[in-house]
């Protein structure tokens, strides 16, 4: 934030500066005696120089300027928070401009990738998508916003897409996680509940523990650990997350918008109800 504010305050720098020099260098001259009105035309003047009258004194003290700009932004520092915002603003928008374009044209490996596992309705009509990993502290409390969700919305589809950000324990933990869900799909949700849920940090050892006691099959479920599908799905999914921005987990897509972390189940549940009205 410091440095946002600091390149916010030097752009307000730069911007009064280029204003006070454009003012100083376009101001008219006062005329005096023996010199020459400036023409007045109809059409605005098509160039940066300024218009020059004889014997006009146009050179430019920037010591001057430079003071002027520094006094005025010292009486009014609000400025800088007033631009600083309007960045902001304007940032976020060419955001979800972005990420807009990105889910219209990456619709099907956004909501309906065969690698993700999906809780609640499969047949859902609004779809929410979830980027995790499962060593993130913030998922492992977002998690109680999914099952409040999926329980009190049964046309709630919630998607799962393996993010591990966070190191090796937990790629390793999302290798296991994947090869039990091309096994067992239909545990993969209490696969996932047991794995995020759970206290301490996951890893390979922590989700073959998980998988074994669901019912897998150890020598079945390292083999499918080896799959070629497991790294391509991984590839697809740092990409996409790339395009859209996404940087931390957890992040999801709703609809049309990206929404960046764990804001909890009110702004999500706020968010569905704006997707649904869309469809």
């Amino acid at each position: 934030m410091k440095k946002a504010l600091l390149l916010g305050t030097t752009g307000v720098a730069v911007a009064l500066a280029m204003l006070a020099f454009g003012f100083v260098a376009g101001s008219p001259q006062i005329a005096k005696a023996g010199t020459a009105q400036p023409v007045q035309t109809a059409q605005p003047v098509q160039t940066a120089q300024p218009v020059q009258t004889a014997g006009a004194d146009t050179k430019i003290d920037r010591t001057e300027v430079e003071g002027i700009i520094r006094d005025y932004l010292l009486k009014n520092p609000e400025v800088l928070l007033e631009v600083q915002d309007a960045l902001e603003a304007k940032q976020k928008e060419e955001q979800r401009l972005a990420a807009l374009g990105v889910i219209k044209n990456a619709k099907d490996q956004i909501f309906n990738s065969t690698f993700d596992g999906v809780v609640g309705n499969p047949n859902g009509k609004a779809t929410i998508v979830e980027f995790y990993d499962y060593n993130c502290g913030f998922c492992k409390r977002a998690i109680e916003d999914m099952r409040a969700l999926t329980k009190s919305d049964p046309d709630l589809r919630f998607v799962l897409k393996e993010f591990p950000i966070l190191g090796p324990d937990s790629q390793k933990a999302s290798v296991v996680s994947m090869a039990f869900h091309l096994m067992m799909p239909e545990k993969y949700g209490e696969f996932h509940n047991a794995l995020l849920g759970g206290q301490g940090r996951a890893t390979e050892a922590t989700a073959i523990k998980i998988a074994l006691s669901l019912g897998a099959d150890e020598a079945t479920l390292r083999e499918k650990m080896k799959d070629a599908s497991i790294p391509e799905a991984f590839s697809k999914t740092y990409d996409l997350a790339n395009k859209l921005q996404i940087t931390g987990t957890p992040s999801y897509v709703v609809g049309n918008e990206v929404v960046f972390g764990a804001l909890g189940q009110e702004v999500l549940a706020e968010k569905i109800k704006a997707a649904k009205a869309a469809l």
